[in-house]
This record gives C-alpha cells, structure tokens and sequence, in this order.
C-alpha cells in the first residue's frame, strides 16, 4: 500500500512538473512568434534531426537520402542545379531576385554535366532566372514530386524548395542534415 501511494505522488509530481514545462515552452514559442519565427521553423526545431534522413550530396553531385536504406533523388540536370543552388542558399532566395544567381546556377549546371552549354540550355537557364516565367516554379514542383515520392509528405516538405508568396524559397532542412561530399556549398567551389 505505501509503495502504490509512493509511486501515485511521484505520477502526480511528474505531472505537475510536464505541466510547468508545457507552459514555459509555450511561452518561449509566443516569444519567438512575436520575433517573426515561423510555424514550420518552429516545427522543424520540434522533431530530432536524426529522424530526417541525412541528404548526401556525393563528389558526383548525385542527390542521395542516407536513410534506413540509402535512394538517389532522381533530378534531370537544370533540376538539381536548381535544387543545389538553394540548398547553398539557407537565407533563401527571392524569386524575383533570381536573374542576380543567373551565373551561380550556370556555374553549377556546368559541374553537373560534362555536355557543356548548348542553346537550348543557355535558354532554360534564362527561363529559370526569369520571373515572369513559370520555369522556376515547373522546377520546384519536379523537386517536390521527387522528393514525396521517396519520404512521407510531413518529412518531405523540409527537403524541398518552399515558401511564401513574395518572401524568399528556401529548403527547410537543418543544414546539419547535409552532407556535402563535393565543393559546391563553398563559393570557391563554383
């Protein structure tokens, strides 16, 4: 009988000490709210970052998620510059400020394929940098489409390219997640 009454106080202490913490944690979250931080920030600090998949990106420049089981993120190439030149860009990128990364994304288009730059390429790059075109936008829902297709959608959207309307697209996940195996995330590396 003393034990079952010992172990009812000690439940009831660990509630009352959850609940103080509950309500701290509220309070810091309405503080960083009133700071301007995010929903989806706020989220992303919420879950352990092991449980994302880590995002290789290998000295080929191939796009992999170093999982339970490890799967190459398949990207035509102009899409995957697309995708590494905002993974190299946590801050995040105005769309409407993309003709300014117009020699960035050509530079790593060109480490990507050996091909070099043909007419057609120079244009679809041209399309992609334009913000009055929807080229950026068919390349963000292919990123999209690639990634869902190999992570559940709560854990995809911190993979792929995402934000408001106006505000700068940016790519989620914590930067610890990713490992560059290549010279690409460092601005001499283009």
């Amino acid at each position: 009988m003393e034990q079952e009454l010992k172990v009812m106080i000690e439940k009831e202490l660990e509630l009352f000490h959850s609940s103080i913490l509950l309500n701290e944690v509220k309070e810091k979250v309405r503080i960083l709210k009133s700071y301007g931080v995010g929903n989806e920030r706020l989220e992303a600090v919420l879950y352990d970052e092991e449980m994302f998949p880590k995002l290789v990106i290998t000295k080929d420049h191939d796009i992999v998620l170093a999982g339970e089981k490890q799967e190459a993120v398949g990207l035509e190439p102009l899409v995957k510059a697309v995708y590494l030149l905002f993974l190299c860009h946590p801050e995040g990128i105005v769309l409407k400020q993309l003709p300014d990364y117009r020699q960035e994304l050509t530079a790593i288009y060109l480490k990507l394929t050996p091909r070099g730059l043909t007419k057609r390429v120079r244009k679809s790059i041209d399309d992609v940098v334009n913000p009055t075109m929807n080229s950026i936008n068919e390349k963000c829902s292919r990123i999209r489409q690639a990634f869902m297709s190999l992570v559940p959608r709560n854990i995809a959207r911190y993979y792929v390219v995402s934000g408001k309307r106006g505000e700068p697209k940016s790519i989620l996940l914590p930067r610890s997640s990713v490992v560059w195996e290549c010279d690409l995330h460092h601005p001499q590396g283009l």
